[in-house]
């Protein structure tokens, strides 16, 4: 796995909290004759602190990445999402989906300074300009319909989803002039849920967790089409559900159009069902799945811009995020109310 992430500086990892950690990896992660060489931070993540491990030894150079959470919040909720992330990478280790290969897991920090998950490093690049977008979004709705159409067996199943947005917790924009828009919009996510079939979902599928090799990246190309653009990981999995696809599709259209425009989160959709995707087929039920999640980035999708700008899309101002969320929410009454 990679996160994206190229690296914001190099260290050889001897700093407080760190001994623990190191003593973990070296005894779960290396052979007895490879040592760690070097430690390099990976931009692009917000949940956790993401570092690549450099390895040396008789049988050549590899690297690592290391997950840690951090932050109060997530150390509290580690032990969970670690587990079901550990659990996931060993489900797709059967699969073509490419995802990281699961070395080691310390979800309660019980040798670690930090909870931590240890895994392979993928190939490729996160690829986050607007230069491309349309040929990467086509790739990402192909790599989202084979995740859907993973066989999972039931016993094997993640969690049910878990809606990021409700009602009562949407923090409407404060500077905006259409809140009869914003009251709207909270109102179609008042009902029950549609009814749906499951599927596997990512959960958190959008470009900032995809990485492409070739056509200029400097990943490679082992399973793509000549020189052209493929997706060479999938990353984040710590949020993988079991619920519609309308969802995943949902969320990656949001992102869409926070990162590249209202247009460009409006036609994700259609790159799904044109890759062969399902959704729902009554457009107020889709509807329904496109504001759930579209009001969990409300007031302005700023969380996910803090990592977007770390990896260089500094024009991904506040003022533009909200004027983009808002004109996707009208967007998306205006196709499907």
């Amino acid at each position: 796995m990679s996160e994206g992430a190229e690296g914001i500086g190099v260290d050889r990892g001897d700093r407080p909290g760190w001994d623990a950690t190191r003593s973990w990896v070296e005894k779960n992660g290396l052979s007895e004759a490879e040592r760690i060489e070097q430690v390099v931070p990976l931009r692009g993540g917000w949940t956790s602190e993401m570092r690549r491990l450099d390895l040396g030894g008789p049988g050549g150079a590899r690297s690592l990445v290391l997950r840690s959470f951090v932050k109060p919040f997530y150390v509290r909720h580690a032990e969970g999402l670690l587990n079901r992330e550990a659990d996931i990478l060993r489900l797709l280790g059967d699969t073509d989906v490419p995802a990281a290969t699961l070395v080691a897991v310390d979800a309660a920090a019980e040798h670690c300074d930090h909870p931590s998950l240890l895994m392979s490093l993928l190939p490729g690049a996160l690829l986050l300009d607007d230069h491309g977008a349309d040929d990467r979004a086509d790739l990402l709705a192909r790599q989202l319909v084979r995740i859907h159409r993973l066989p999972v067996p039931a016993h094997q199943r993640p969690r049910t989803y878990q809606a990021w947005a409700s009602p009562e917790r949407v923090v409407l924009p404060p500077a905006t002039a259409r809140p009869e828009l914003w009251r709207r919009a909270v109102d179609v996510i008042r009902r029950e849920p549609p009814a749906y079939e499951g599927c596997f979902l990512h959960r958190d599928f959008h470009p900032g967790n995809v990485l492409f090799s070739g056509n200029g990246t400097g990943g490679g190309d082992r399973d793509g089409d000549g020189d052209g653009l493929r997706v060479s990981g999938v990353v984040d999995w710590v949020e993988t559900s079991w619920g519609p696809a309308d969802l995943d599709v949902a969320h990656c259209s949001t992102a869409l159009a926070l990162l590249h425009g209202v247009p460009a989160g409006m036609r994700f959709a259609d790159r799904y069902a044109a890759a062969g995707g399902t959704l729902a087929g009554d457009p107020c039920d889709h509807l329904y799945w496109r504001l759930l999640d579209a009001l969990g980035f409300a007031p302005g999708g700023e969380k996910v811009a803090v990592p977007w700008r770390e990896v260089g899309r500094v024009d991904l101002t506040a003022d533009l995020l909200a004027q983009r969320l808002e004109g996707y929410v009208q967007a998306l009454f205006e196709r499907y109310a």
